[in-house]
């Protein structure tokens, strides 16, 4: 009996070669950081927290509350789960599956067909219960790749709620640099609008002399209006920026009215000398692509199991009468174990046409991986440049903003010893506000700049 049985597997397994995957394709490959110009290396920023670099306790309580009850990361983490479901389901199908199934009936057995008599036209119960256990033997790898093709889906997921985290505490910071630089021009427009109203006054009293005409009045007074429009402007902004704040954090528009954030008690955060390659492996997007590349390869190797045989062992054990009577008596027993093969012969191509289906995905997936690498590459030296180029610009800004409070300094020694007149010293303080307007812009968009290379570096995240 058993040499027949295995004479059977061999006669399939002959057969399974009308159903082959044919020539394939070669697969993309996927590209390498080193090749691309990056460096090795060991470096250790951004932290994972990389938010409290700046030392700001404000700053760190909204993070913490926009990762604790941001909507959009609990639709990610929702994906996780669903992922991890996957992947147990996976798994399960891996393992010896047991049922159990009962089913009395009171029949009327008809009296004109195949059953005979007595039975015929008569009414009985037809009972059948049985105990069943199948077990899939995975010889050739199918289900093993379909579980490794549901892990790779969950890494990804979990890489993706990683990234959403990064990306939201990167959005909260930026927004947060973003109002304390809108608070601080604010702060300037209005000492500049001060500033204003006394040349306006001056002026005033220049025409009322004689010295000056309606002419630098209407100035005067249109420069008063602008830095009054300006203001407006500016409380319109603030407000629209801590309605974003509050959006991202997961409040109501009106929860941060009061929020107040200083720029000049911000101070920039130590970036390392040099940025290696290895930190692009804590980007938690470009982890989760290079996870969907594992996942598609192995929903390449599942599609080509599916043209080798099948096999599943199935027993089962149980009870089966007509009658309630005899149910369970020893006669009623039944019970059955062997083997059950299946293979493909001639599908139509449908296998085939699976296959090559997930091997599109798989180059798609590498593809997918190295744009995201790319591009990760460029967002990282494009954080660096800015970042380099606006410290050049703090310096220089630096010099322009000593120079204009050195020459306002000077107007007010002149206008004091009567060698000069109030206009002028105003003119001057006017400049200094400039620049350190200038200063404060420089200031934040050095800010924004680190929180956007802690995002481009992922945040410090590193896969467990």
């Amino acid at each position: 009996m058993r040499t027949s049985h295995l004479a059977a597997l061999a006669a399939a397994a002959l057969l399974a070669a009308c159903a082959s995957p044919g020539p394939q394709a070669t697969p993309r490959a996927l590209l390498e950081p080193a090749a691309l110009g990056a460096t090795g290396g060991q470096a250790s920023w951004p932290a994972e927290r990389w938010w409290t670099g700046w030392h700001d306790a404000q700053l760190d309580a909204l993070v913490e509350r926009a990762l604790a009850g941001q909507p959009s990361l609990q639709t990610a983490e929702a994906r996780v789960r669903q992922a991890r479901a996957a992947a147990d389901a996976a798994g399960a199908a891996r393992s010896p599956q047991v049922r159990l199934s009962a089913d009395l009936s009171d029949q009327r057995f008809t009296a004109n067909g195949l059953v005979p008599p007595p039975l015929a036209g008569s009414v009985e119960w037809n009972n059948d219960a049985r105990l069943g256990a199948s077990w899939e033997l995975d010889l050739f790898g199918r289900q093993r790749a379909a579980l490794d093709a549901a892990i790779g889906t969950l890494r990804a997921a979990e890489a993706d709620a990683q990234a959403a985290r990064v990306l939201l505490a990167g959005n909260v910071a930026a927004g947060w640099f973003g109002l304390a630089r809108l608070v601080e021009n604010r702060r300037l427009a209005a000492e500049s609008l001060d500033q204003r109203r006394q040349i306006l006054a001056l002026v005033e009293q220049r025409v009322g002399a004689g010295l000056d005409t309606q002419v630098e009045r209407r100035q005067a007074e249109g420069l008063v209006a602008q830095t009054e429009v300006e203001l407006h402007t500016l409380d319109e902004q603030i407000g629209r920026a801590r309605h974003a704040l509050a959006e991202l954090t997961g409040q109501g528009p009106q929860a941060l009215d009061a929020l107040v954030p200083m720029l000049a008690e911000l101070r920039p955060a130590a970036l390392p000398a040099a940025l290696p390659a290895e930190l692009i492996g804590r980007r938690a997007d470009l982890v989760a692509q290079r996870w969907r590349v594992d996942a598609a390869t192995h929903g390449v190797a599942q599609a080509r199991a599916e043209f080798y045989p099948n096999v599943n062992l199935v027993g089962f054990v149980g009870l089966s009468s007509l009658g309630l009577d005899r149910f369970l008596q020893a006669g009623s027993r039944t019970y059955g174990i062997g083997p059950a093969l299946s293979l493909p012969i001639l599908d139509g191509g449908r296998l085939r046409a699976q296959l090559a289906t997930r091997s599109a995905e798989a180059d798609a997936a590498v593809d997918g991986y190295n744009a995201a690498l790319l591009r990760a590459l460029r967002e990282v030296a494009d954080e660096v440049t800015t970042l380099q180029t606006l410290e050049r610009q703090q310096r220089a800004q630096d010099e322009a903003t000593g120079a204009a409070e050195a020459a306002a300094d000077l107007a007010l020694q002149r206008y004091r010893a009567g060698l000069g007149n109030f206009l002028t010293v105003l003119t001057a303080q006017t400049n200094v506000l400039t620049q350190r307007r200038a200063a404060a812009d420089l200031k934040a968009r050095h800010l924004l700049g680190e929180a956007a290379l802690a995002r481009a570096l992922g945040g410090g995240w590193q896969e467990a």
